[in-house]
Protein backbone atom coordinates (compact mmCIF):
# COMPACT_ATOMS: atom_id res chain seq x y z
CA UNK A 1 0.00 0.00 0.00
CA UNK A 2 1.27 3.27 -0.96
CA UNK A 3 0.66 7.26 -0.25
CA UNK A 4 0.77 9.50 -3.19
CA UNK A 5 4.28 10.43 -2.40
CA UNK A 6 5.86 7.24 -2.73
CA UNK A 7 3.86 6.34 -5.57
CA UNK A 8 5.35 9.94 -7.39
CA UNK A 9 8.67 8.88 -6.29
CA UNK A 10 8.49 5.45 -8.13
CA UNK A 11 7.21 6.65 -11.34
CA UNK A 12 9.82 9.30 -11.74
CA UNK A 13 11.80 9.19 -14.70
CA UNK A 14 15.68 9.31 -14.45
CA UNK A 15 17.82 8.35 -16.84
CA UNK A 16 19.55 5.69 -15.19
CA UNK A 17 15.88 4.20 -15.01
CA UNK A 18 15.24 4.35 -18.35
CA UNK A 19 18.87 3.12 -19.61
CA UNK A 20 18.40 -0.16 -16.94
CA UNK A 21 15.00 -1.36 -18.45
CA UNK A 22 14.15 -3.83 -20.63
CA UNK A 23 10.63 -3.05 -21.39
CA UNK A 24 9.19 -3.70 -25.00
CA UNK A 25 5.80 -3.10 -26.06
CA UNK A 26 3.86 -6.21 -27.23
CA UNK A 27 2.00 -5.06 -30.55
CA UNK A 28 -0.02 -8.00 -30.81
CA UNK A 29 -1.48 -7.64 -27.05
CA UNK A 30 -2.54 -3.75 -27.99
CA UNK A 31 -5.51 -2.85 -26.37
CA UNK A 32 -8.29 -1.47 -27.87
CA UNK A 33 -9.09 2.40 -27.94
CA UNK A 34 -12.52 1.71 -26.64
CA UNK A 35 -14.68 0.15 -24.02
CA UNK A 36 -17.34 -2.05 -25.47
CA UNK A 37 -20.22 -3.43 -24.20
CA UNK A 38 -21.45 -6.32 -25.38
CA UNK A 39 -25.30 -6.32 -25.02
CA UNK A 40 -26.21 -3.21 -23.54
CA UNK A 41 -29.14 -1.36 -25.72
CA UNK A 42 -27.51 1.98 -27.13
CA UNK A 43 -29.19 4.92 -28.21
CA UNK A 44 -28.10 6.76 -31.72
CA UNK A 45 -28.76 10.58 -31.34
CA UNK A 46 -30.30 12.36 -33.74
CA UNK A 47 -28.33 14.14 -36.65
CA UNK A 48 -25.00 15.73 -36.18
CA UNK A 49 -24.05 17.48 -32.92
CA UNK A 50 -24.32 21.08 -33.00
CA UNK A 51 -20.56 22.74 -33.11
CA UNK A 52 -19.76 25.60 -30.16
CA UNK A 53 -19.93 29.20 -31.55
CA UNK A 54 -18.94 30.81 -28.67
CA UNK A 55 -15.27 31.93 -28.74
CA UNK A 56 -12.85 29.56 -27.29
CA UNK A 57 -10.69 32.11 -25.40
CA UNK A 58 -13.16 33.44 -24.18
CA UNK A 59 -14.93 29.88 -22.98
CA UNK A 60 -11.43 28.96 -21.64
CA UNK A 61 -10.88 32.11 -19.91
CA UNK A 62 -12.72 31.64 -16.31
CA UNK A 63 -12.26 30.12 -12.94
CA UNK A 64 -15.71 30.45 -12.44
CA UNK A 65 -18.14 27.80 -12.87
CA UNK A 66 -21.41 30.91 -14.07
CA UNK A 67 -19.06 33.14 -15.33
CA UNK A 68 -19.80 31.96 -18.91
CA UNK A 69 -23.44 31.92 -18.02
CA UNK A 70 -23.58 35.37 -17.24
CA UNK A 71 -22.17 35.99 -21.32
CA UNK A 72 -24.37 34.18 -23.19
CA UNK A 73 -28.08 32.65 -22.59
CA UNK A 74 -27.98 29.13 -23.00
CA UNK A 75 -30.86 26.57 -23.39
CA UNK A 76 -32.62 25.52 -20.88
CA UNK A 77 -30.72 21.87 -20.74
CA UNK A 78 -27.78 20.79 -21.71
CA UNK A 79 -26.95 18.83 -25.43
CA UNK A 80 -25.42 15.42 -24.10
CA UNK A 81 -24.16 14.62 -27.66
CA UNK A 82 -22.92 18.16 -28.35
CA UNK A 83 -20.87 18.26 -24.60
CA UNK A 84 -19.63 14.24 -25.50
CA UNK A 85 -18.56 14.72 -28.91
CA UNK A 86 -16.46 17.96 -27.91
CA UNK A 87 -15.49 16.56 -25.53
CA UNK A 88 -13.78 12.99 -26.55
CA UNK A 89 -15.70 11.88 -29.44
CA UNK A 90 -13.91 11.40 -32.74
CA UNK A 91 -13.60 14.33 -34.64
CA UNK A 92 -11.56 13.63 -37.92
CA UNK A 93 -9.94 10.73 -39.72
CA UNK A 94 -6.20 11.01 -41.01
CA UNK A 95 -4.33 8.91 -43.04
CA UNK A 96 -0.90 7.50 -41.04
CA UNK A 97 1.68 5.68 -42.81
CA UNK A 98 -1.42 4.56 -45.14
CA UNK A 99 -3.81 3.46 -42.42
CA UNK A 100 -6.56 5.67 -41.77
CA UNK A 101 -6.50 7.01 -38.09
CA UNK A 102 -9.40 8.62 -35.76
CA UNK A 103 -8.50 11.54 -33.92
CA UNK A 104 -10.42 12.85 -30.87
CA UNK A 105 -11.43 15.73 -29.49
CA UNK A 106 -8.66 16.01 -26.88
CA UNK A 107 -5.04 14.87 -26.43
CA UNK A 108 -4.45 11.58 -25.04
CA UNK A 109 -1.14 10.26 -23.96
CA UNK A 110 0.03 7.49 -26.69
CA UNK A 111 -3.33 8.24 -28.22
CA UNK A 112 -4.73 5.25 -26.23
CA UNK A 113 -7.82 6.90 -25.45
CA UNK A 114 -8.15 5.39 -21.67
CA UNK A 115 -10.48 7.82 -20.38
CA UNK A 116 -14.36 7.42 -20.45
CA UNK A 117 -17.27 9.19 -19.96
CA UNK A 118 -20.18 8.40 -17.73
CA UNK A 119 -23.70 10.76 -18.20
CA UNK A 120 -25.81 10.51 -15.35
CA UNK A 121 -28.93 12.46 -16.60
CA UNK A 122 -32.17 13.80 -15.95
CA UNK A 123 -34.63 14.04 -18.42
CA UNK A 124 -31.77 15.83 -20.56
CA UNK A 125 -31.09 11.79 -21.22
CA UNK A 126 -30.99 10.95 -25.08
CA UNK A 127 -33.53 8.57 -23.77
CA UNK A 128 -34.98 10.05 -20.64
CA UNK A 129 -33.59 9.79 -17.61
CA UNK A 130 -30.91 7.34 -16.89
CA UNK A 131 -27.13 6.24 -16.62
CA UNK A 132 -25.21 6.47 -20.17
CA UNK A 133 -21.91 5.40 -21.40
CA UNK A 134 -20.10 7.60 -24.10
CA UNK A 135 -19.26 5.13 -26.88
CA UNK A 136 -16.47 7.52 -28.53
CA UNK A 137 -16.18 5.53 -31.96
CA UNK A 138 -19.31 5.09 -32.79
CA UNK A 139 -21.19 8.24 -31.17
CA UNK A 140 -24.09 6.42 -29.56
CA UNK A 141 -24.82 5.96 -25.79
CA UNK A 142 -24.84 2.67 -24.04
CA UNK A 143 -27.67 2.47 -21.67
CA UNK A 144 -26.24 1.22 -18.26
CA UNK A 145 -29.24 1.93 -16.28
CA UNK A 146 -32.93 3.87 -16.48
CA UNK A 147 -34.36 6.22 -14.10
CA UNK A 148 -32.56 9.23 -12.22
CA UNK A 149 -29.78 8.08 -9.94
CA UNK A 150 -28.48 11.26 -10.10
CA UNK A 151 -29.13 11.63 -5.91
CA UNK A 152 -26.67 8.70 -5.46
CA UNK A 153 -23.86 11.81 -6.97
CA UNK A 154 -25.33 13.96 -4.70
CA UNK A 155 -25.24 11.49 -1.65
CA UNK A 156 -21.39 10.53 -2.58
CA UNK A 157 -20.55 14.18 -2.70
CA UNK A 158 -21.95 15.15 0.51
CA UNK A 159 -25.18 17.08 -1.05
CA UNK A 160 -22.77 19.37 -2.79
CA UNK A 161 -25.04 22.33 -4.29
CA UNK A 162 -23.49 22.05 -8.12
CA UNK A 163 -24.26 18.15 -8.26
CA UNK A 164 -27.51 18.20 -6.44
CA UNK A 165 -28.58 21.03 -8.51
CA UNK A 166 -27.39 19.81 -12.02
CA UNK A 167 -29.28 18.62 -15.01
CA UNK A 168 -26.88 16.01 -15.30
CA UNK A 169 -23.64 14.81 -13.73
CA UNK A 170 -20.50 13.28 -16.12
CA UNK A 171 -18.33 10.68 -14.29
CA UNK A 172 -14.74 10.23 -15.69
CA UNK A 173 -12.83 7.25 -15.62
CA UNK A 174 -9.83 5.36 -16.52
CA UNK A 175 -9.92 2.07 -17.67
CA UNK A 176 -6.12 1.73 -16.82
CA UNK A 177 -4.99 -1.41 -19.16
CA UNK A 178 -5.86 0.26 -21.99
CA UNK A 179 -3.30 3.15 -21.09
CA UNK A 180 -0.76 0.39 -18.92
CA UNK A 181 -0.08 -1.52 -22.10
CA UNK A 182 2.61 1.55 -22.90
CA UNK A 183 3.23 3.31 -19.78
CA UNK A 184 2.82 0.81 -16.89
CA UNK A 185 2.95 2.32 -13.53
CA UNK A 186 2.85 5.32 -14.72
CA UNK A 187 -0.60 5.41 -15.82
CA UNK A 188 -1.84 6.70 -12.74
CA UNK A 189 -0.49 10.36 -13.56
CA UNK A 190 -2.00 9.89 -17.14
CA UNK A 191 -5.18 9.22 -15.77
CA UNK A 192 -5.56 12.76 -14.43
CA UNK A 193 -3.30 14.72 -17.58
CA UNK A 194 -5.78 12.96 -20.34
CA UNK A 195 -8.99 13.39 -18.16
CA UNK A 196 -7.74 17.06 -17.67
CA UNK A 197 -7.86 17.74 -22.07
CA UNK A 198 -11.52 15.88 -22.32
CA UNK A 199 -12.54 18.07 -19.53
CA UNK A 200 -11.00 20.95 -20.65
CA UNK A 201 -13.27 20.57 -24.14
CA UNK A 202 -15.91 19.85 -21.76
CA UNK A 203 -16.20 22.94 -19.70
CA UNK A 204 -15.15 24.99 -22.37
CA UNK A 205 -18.23 23.20 -24.70
CA UNK A 206 -20.51 23.61 -21.51
CA UNK A 207 -19.66 26.82 -20.86
CA UNK A 208 -19.50 28.35 -23.84
CA UNK A 209 -23.43 27.40 -24.56
CA UNK A 210 -24.08 29.24 -21.19
CA UNK A 211 -24.75 26.36 -18.75
CA UNK A 212 -22.53 26.56 -15.41
CA UNK A 213 -19.94 23.89 -15.25
CA UNK A 214 -18.10 22.64 -12.15
CA UNK A 215 -15.62 20.11 -11.78
CA UNK A 216 -15.83 18.14 -8.50
CA UNK A 217 -13.34 16.30 -6.75
CA UNK A 218 -14.62 15.48 -3.31
CA UNK A 219 -16.92 12.48 -3.75
CA UNK A 220 -17.00 8.84 -2.32
CA UNK A 221 -15.88 7.08 -4.45
CA UNK A 222 -17.40 3.26 -3.81
CA UNK A 223 -20.73 4.47 -4.73
CA UNK A 224 -19.57 5.93 -8.08
CA UNK A 225 -18.28 2.65 -8.92
CA UNK A 226 -21.24 0.97 -7.45
CA UNK A 227 -23.94 2.63 -9.81
CA UNK A 228 -21.37 2.29 -12.61
CA UNK A 229 -20.64 -1.14 -12.16
CA UNK A 230 -17.10 -0.80 -11.94
CA UNK A 231 -14.06 -3.01 -11.08
CA UNK A 232 -12.06 -1.10 -9.39
CA UNK A 233 -8.62 -3.32 -10.04
CA UNK A 234 -9.26 -2.42 -13.94
CA UNK A 235 -11.57 0.49 -14.02
CA UNK A 236 -12.10 3.54 -11.44
CA UNK A 237 -13.95 7.22 -11.22
CA UNK A 238 -11.58 9.81 -11.33
CA UNK A 239 -13.83 13.03 -11.15
CA UNK A 240 -17.26 14.50 -11.92
CA UNK A 241 -18.47 17.24 -13.90
CA UNK A 242 -21.94 18.57 -12.72
CA UNK A 243 -23.32 20.57 -15.98
CA UNK A 244 -26.44 22.99 -15.73
CA UNK A 245 -28.47 24.01 -12.56
CA UNK A 246 -31.58 24.94 -11.63
CA UNK A 247 -32.57 21.25 -12.17
CA UNK A 248 -32.74 19.47 -8.69
CA UNK A 249 -32.91 15.81 -7.88
CA UNK A 250 -36.78 14.62 -7.38
CA UNK A 251 -37.56 13.62 -4.15
CA UNK A 252 -38.23 9.85 -5.36
CA UNK A 253 -35.17 9.85 -6.94
CA UNK A 254 -32.81 6.80 -6.12
CA UNK A 255 -30.15 8.28 -3.51
CA UNK A 256 -29.25 5.44 -1.23
CA UNK A 257 -26.09 3.78 -2.82
CA UNK A 258 -26.98 0.57 -0.90
CA UNK A 259 -30.31 0.59 -2.49
CA UNK A 260 -28.63 0.36 -5.81
CA UNK A 261 -29.00 -3.42 -7.78
CA UNK A 262 -25.82 -4.48 -8.32
CA UNK A 263 -24.58 -4.36 -12.10
CA UNK A 264 -21.88 -6.20 -14.46
CA UNK A 265 -22.36 -5.60 -18.09
CA UNK A 266 -20.24 -7.93 -19.75
CA UNK A 267 -17.57 -6.42 -21.45
CA UNK A 268 -15.64 -7.47 -24.43
CA UNK A 269 -11.86 -8.00 -24.27
CA UNK A 270 -9.80 -5.01 -24.60
CA UNK A 271 -6.92 -7.78 -25.51
CA UNK A 272 -5.92 -11.12 -25.44
CA UNK A 273 -3.56 -11.12 -22.65
CA UNK A 274 -3.80 -7.62 -20.33
CA UNK A 275 -0.72 -7.31 -17.61
CA UNK A 276 -1.90 -6.01 -14.42
CA UNK A 277 0.47 -2.95 -12.95
CA UNK A 278 -1.19 -3.30 -9.17
CA UNK A 279 0.78 -0.19 -8.28
CA UNK A 280 -1.86 2.00 -10.34
CA UNK A 281 -5.16 1.04 -8.79
CA UNK A 282 -3.73 1.03 -5.22
CA UNK A 283 -2.48 4.18 -5.34
CA UNK A 284 -6.00 4.74 -6.49
CA UNK A 285 -7.19 3.24 -3.38
CA UNK A 286 -5.05 5.47 -1.26
CA UNK A 287 -6.64 8.32 -2.35
CA UNK A 288 -10.40 7.05 -2.09
CA UNK A 289 -12.90 9.04 0.68
CA UNK A 290 -15.47 6.48 2.53
CA UNK A 291 -18.77 8.53 2.06
CA UNK A 292 -20.47 11.92 1.81
CA UNK A 293 -19.40 13.12 5.48
CA UNK A 294 -15.36 12.58 4.18
CA UNK A 295 -16.03 14.53 0.53
CA UNK A 296 -17.50 17.27 2.96
CA UNK A 297 -14.33 16.93 5.18
CA UNK A 298 -11.95 16.93 2.45
CA UNK A 299 -13.45 19.83 0.84
CA UNK A 300 -13.21 22.00 3.70
CA UNK A 301 -9.56 21.59 4.25
CA UNK A 302 -8.87 23.49 1.75
CA UNK A 303 -10.98 26.55 3.60
CA UNK A 304 -8.08 25.99 5.99
CA UNK A 305 -5.17 25.85 4.63
CA UNK A 306 -6.09 27.98 1.92
CA UNK A 307 -3.87 31.14 3.15
CA UNK A 308 -0.86 28.67 3.04
CA UNK A 309 1.38 30.37 0.31
CA UNK A 310 3.25 27.53 -0.15
CA UNK A 311 0.87 25.94 -2.05
CA UNK A 312 0.77 27.73 -5.67
CA UNK A 313 -0.69 30.54 -7.41
CA UNK A 314 2.31 32.61 -5.39
CA UNK A 315 2.17 36.63 -6.23
CA UNK A 316 4.94 37.53 -8.41
CA UNK A 317 7.78 40.07 -6.54
CA UNK A 318 6.50 43.38 -5.43
CA UNK A 319 3.12 42.54 -6.75
CA UNK A 320 1.38 44.57 -3.70
CA UNK A 321 4.60 46.83 -3.13
CA UNK A 322 6.09 43.88 -1.18
CA UNK A 323 10.30 43.92 -0.57
CA UNK A 324 11.76 41.16 -3.45
CA UNK A 325 12.43 37.69 -2.17
CA UNK A 326 16.49 36.76 -1.58
CA UNK A 327 15.77 34.54 -5.21
CA UNK A 328 13.35 36.41 -6.93
CA UNK A 329 13.87 37.41 -10.25
CA UNK A 330 13.39 40.59 -12.67
CA UNK A 331 9.97 41.55 -13.31
CA UNK A 332 8.28 41.41 -16.77
CA UNK A 333 4.82 42.54 -17.29
CA UNK A 334 3.28 40.84 -20.54
CA UNK A 335 0.45 42.63 -22.26
CA UNK A 336 -2.14 39.85 -23.59
CA UNK A 337 -4.64 40.87 -25.99
CA UNK A 338 -8.05 41.90 -24.49
CA UNK A 339 -11.39 39.84 -25.11
CA UNK A 340 -12.64 42.59 -27.43
CA UNK A 341 -9.56 41.92 -30.15
CA UNK A 342 -8.83 38.71 -29.56
CA UNK A 343 -8.46 35.53 -31.79
CA UNK A 344 -12.69 34.74 -31.85
CA UNK A 345 -12.24 31.35 -33.22
CA UNK A 346 -15.08 29.33 -32.04
CA UNK A 347 -14.94 26.44 -29.51
CA UNK A 348 -15.89 24.01 -32.21
CA UNK A 349 -13.94 25.21 -34.64
CA UNK A 350 -10.90 25.05 -32.29
CA UNK A 351 -11.75 21.49 -30.87
CA UNK A 352 -12.09 19.92 -34.29
CA UNK A 353 -8.33 22.43 -35.75
CA UNK A 354 -6.79 20.99 -32.70
CA UNK A 355 -3.31 18.62 -33.34
CA UNK A 356 -0.09 17.74 -31.37
CA UNK A 357 2.57 19.73 -33.00
CA UNK A 358 5.41 16.80 -34.37
CA UNK A 359 8.06 19.59 -35.46
CA UNK A 360 8.62 23.41 -34.91
CA UNK A 361 10.06 25.69 -36.72
CA UNK A 362 12.51 28.20 -34.86
CA UNK A 363 10.54 31.06 -35.83
CA UNK A 364 9.75 33.46 -32.87
CA UNK A 365 6.20 34.14 -31.50
CA UNK A 366 4.84 37.83 -30.69
CA UNK A 367 4.74 38.56 -26.83
CA UNK A 368 1.38 39.20 -27.09
CA UNK A 369 0.26 35.61 -28.64
CA UNK A 370 2.41 34.70 -25.91
CA UNK A 371 0.87 36.54 -23.59
CA UNK A 372 -2.30 36.06 -24.37
CA UNK A 373 -2.34 32.04 -24.31
CA UNK A 374 -0.65 31.81 -20.82
CA UNK A 375 -3.15 34.02 -20.21
CA UNK A 376 -6.40 32.32 -21.02
CA UNK A 377 -5.39 29.18 -20.50
CA UNK A 378 -3.84 29.50 -16.77
CA UNK A 379 -6.28 31.70 -15.03
CA UNK A 380 -7.58 28.86 -12.46
CA UNK A 381 -9.96 25.99 -12.66
CA UNK A 382 -13.63 25.79 -11.50
CA UNK A 383 -13.21 22.85 -9.10
CA UNK A 384 -14.77 22.28 -6.00
CA UNK A 385 -12.13 22.30 -3.56
CA UNK A 386 -11.08 25.96 -5.04
CA UNK A 387 -14.76 27.30 -4.68
CA UNK A 388 -14.81 30.55 -2.52
CA UNK A 389 -11.33 30.08 -1.54
CA UNK A 390 -8.27 31.98 -1.46
CA UNK A 391 -6.41 29.42 -3.27
CA UNK A 392 -6.30 29.62 -6.40
CA UNK A 393 -4.52 25.72 -7.20
CA UNK A 394 -1.96 23.69 -6.30
CA UNK A 395 0.27 24.13 -9.56
CA UNK A 396 2.84 27.33 -10.21
CA UNK A 397 4.22 27.86 -13.95
CA UNK A 398 7.54 27.73 -15.35
CA UNK A 399 8.19 29.04 -18.35
CA UNK A 400 11.48 28.12 -20.60
CA UNK A 401 11.44 30.98 -23.49
CA UNK A 402 13.36 30.06 -26.86
CA UNK A 403 12.00 32.63 -29.47
CA UNK A 404 9.57 35.52 -27.94
CA UNK A 405 10.14 38.83 -29.94
CA UNK A 406 11.01 40.85 -27.57
CA UNK A 407 11.84 38.52 -24.34
CA UNK A 408 15.67 37.06 -23.27
CA UNK A 409 15.63 33.84 -23.69
CA UNK A 410 15.70 32.08 -20.28
CA UNK A 411 13.58 30.36 -17.36
CA UNK A 412 10.91 32.33 -15.74
CA UNK A 413 8.25 31.65 -13.53
CA UNK A 414 4.73 32.62 -15.37
CA UNK A 415 2.72 34.44 -12.33
CA UNK A 416 -1.49 33.92 -13.33
CA UNK A 417 -3.73 36.83 -12.35
CA UNK A 418 -0.71 39.51 -12.87
CA UNK A 419 0.05 38.73 -16.27
CA UNK A 420 3.87 38.91 -15.03
CA UNK A 421 6.89 36.67 -15.93
CA UNK A 422 9.76 36.35 -13.27
CA UNK A 423 12.98 35.95 -14.24
CA UNK A 424 14.83 32.38 -12.80
CA UNK A 425 17.64 31.34 -15.02
CA UNK A 426 19.35 30.87 -18.72
CA UNK A 427 18.41 28.66 -20.45
CA UNK A 428 19.24 27.07 -23.68
CA UNK A 429 17.31 24.74 -26.58
CA UNK A 430 19.61 21.82 -26.15
CA UNK A 431 19.23 21.84 -22.51
CA UNK A 432 15.51 21.84 -23.14
CA UNK A 433 15.81 18.58 -25.14
CA UNK A 434 16.94 16.88 -22.57
CA UNK A 435 14.83 17.96 -19.50
CA UNK A 436 12.20 16.94 -21.82
CA UNK A 437 13.24 12.47 -22.00
CA UNK A 438 16.00 13.49 -24.65
CA UNK A 439 13.54 15.09 -26.87
CA UNK A 440 15.26 17.65 -29.16
CA UNK A 441 11.84 18.30 -30.79
CA UNK A 442 11.00 20.38 -27.29
CA UNK A 443 14.03 22.34 -27.43
CA UNK A 444 12.54 23.69 -30.97
CA UNK A 445 9.66 25.07 -30.15
CA UNK A 446 9.25 28.85 -28.87
CA UNK A 447 8.00 28.05 -25.64
CA UNK A 448 8.12 25.13 -23.23
CA UNK A 449 5.19 25.24 -20.35
CA UNK A 450 6.06 23.16 -17.20
CA UNK A 451 2.87 23.07 -14.45
CA UNK A 452 4.51 21.89 -10.81
CA UNK A 453 3.49 21.43 -7.84
CA UNK A 454 4.86 20.75 -4.48
CA UNK A 455 3.98 17.18 -3.80
CA UNK A 456 4.83 16.89 -0.36
CA UNK A 457 3.47 19.71 0.97
CA UNK A 458 -0.12 18.71 -1.12
CA UNK A 459 -0.13 15.57 0.72
CA UNK A 460 0.56 16.54 4.00
CA UNK A 461 -1.83 19.45 3.91
CA UNK A 462 -4.90 17.36 1.84
CA UNK A 463 -3.85 13.71 1.70
CA UNK A 464 -3.53 10.98 -1.64
CA UNK A 465 -6.79 13.01 -2.84
CA UNK A 466 -4.93 16.26 -2.97
CA UNK A 467 -2.54 14.33 -5.35
CA UNK A 468 -5.21 13.46 -7.64
CA UNK A 469 -6.30 17.17 -7.75
CA UNK A 470 -2.63 18.37 -8.39
CA UNK A 471 -2.34 16.13 -11.07
CA UNK A 472 -5.86 17.14 -12.85
CA UNK A 473 -5.51 20.92 -11.95
CA UNK A 474 -2.32 20.69 -14.31
CA UNK A 475 -4.41 18.32 -16.98
CA UNK A 476 -7.06 20.86 -17.36
CA UNK A 477 -4.28 23.77 -17.68
CA UNK A 478 -2.50 21.39 -20.42
CA UNK A 479 -5.92 21.22 -22.10
CA UNK A 480 -6.51 24.65 -21.84
CA UNK A 481 -3.23 25.63 -23.47
CA UNK A 482 -4.17 23.23 -26.14
CA UNK A 483 -7.27 25.27 -26.84
CA UNK A 484 -5.33 28.57 -26.41
CA UNK A 485 -2.77 27.62 -28.68
CA UNK A 486 -5.25 26.29 -31.69
CA UNK A 487 -7.46 29.39 -30.96
CA UNK A 488 -4.48 31.16 -32.74
CA UNK A 489 -4.23 30.89 -36.72
CA UNK A 490 -0.50 29.59 -36.81
CA UNK A 491 0.74 28.04 -33.38
CA UNK A 492 0.86 24.60 -32.63
CA UNK A 493 1.40 22.61 -29.66
CA UNK A 494 1.72 19.08 -27.54
CA UNK A 495 1.88 17.54 -24.73
CA UNK A 496 5.21 16.14 -23.69
CA UNK A 497 7.04 13.64 -20.79
CA UNK A 498 10.10 14.63 -18.78
CA UNK A 499 12.89 13.37 -16.29
CA UNK A 500 11.02 14.42 -13.13
CA UNK A 501 13.88 15.00 -10.71
CA UNK A 502 16.11 16.76 -13.58
CA UNK A 503 13.48 19.74 -14.16
CA UNK A 504 13.11 19.79 -10.30
CA UNK A 505 17.00 20.23 -9.95
CA UNK A 506 16.98 22.37 -13.47
CA UNK A 507 14.44 25.25 -11.23
CA UNK A 508 16.27 24.96 -7.85
CA UNK A 509 16.65 26.56 -5.56
CA UNK A 510 13.56 29.13 -6.95
CA UNK A 511 11.37 26.54 -7.40
CA UNK A 512 12.63 24.28 -3.99
CA UNK A 513 10.64 20.83 -3.52
CA UNK A 514 8.24 21.05 -6.76
CA UNK A 515 7.81 18.44 -9.08
CA UNK A 516 6.74 18.81 -13.04
CA UNK A 517 3.22 17.51 -13.05
CA UNK A 518 3.35 18.28 -17.00
CA UNK A 519 4.74 20.09 -20.22
CA UNK A 520 2.99 21.77 -23.44
CA UNK A 521 5.66 22.76 -26.39
CA UNK A 522 4.29 25.78 -28.23
CA UNK A 523 5.76 27.47 -31.23
CA UNK A 524 5.38 28.21 -35.09
CA UNK A 525 5.13 24.25 -36.81
CA UNK A 526 7.66 23.55 -39.30
CA UNK A 527 6.39 23.54 -42.64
Amino acid sequence: MVDAREYHERTNHTPRRLREESFRLDRTNKPTPSKRYVDLPRVAPDGEPEPPEFPALTAIDTADPTLATDIVPGPSEPDLHTLAHYATGVTKELEIRGTPTAFRAAACTGKLYHIDLYFVAGDCGPDGPGIYHFDSESGGFDVLRTGDYRGVLASASGGYDAVADASVTVVATSQWWRNAWKYRERTYRHAFWDSGTILANLLATAQGAGHRAEVVTGFADDPVCALLGLDTDEEAPLELVAVGRGDPVPADAVGDPDALDAIDPEEAPLSSDPVAYPLVPDAWRQSRLADGAAARAWRDRFAAESADTSLGARAPPDAAGDEIAPNSGERIDLDPVDRETASARPVGATIERRGSCREYSHESISARKFATVLDRALGGVPVDAFAGRDLRGLVDCYCLVHAVDGIESGVYEYHPGYASLEWVRETDRETAGELALGQPVVGDAAVNVYLVADVDAVVTHFGNRGYRLAQLEAGIDLGRLYLATYAHLGLGGRGFTFFDEAVSEYFSPHADGQSPMTLFAFGVPAE
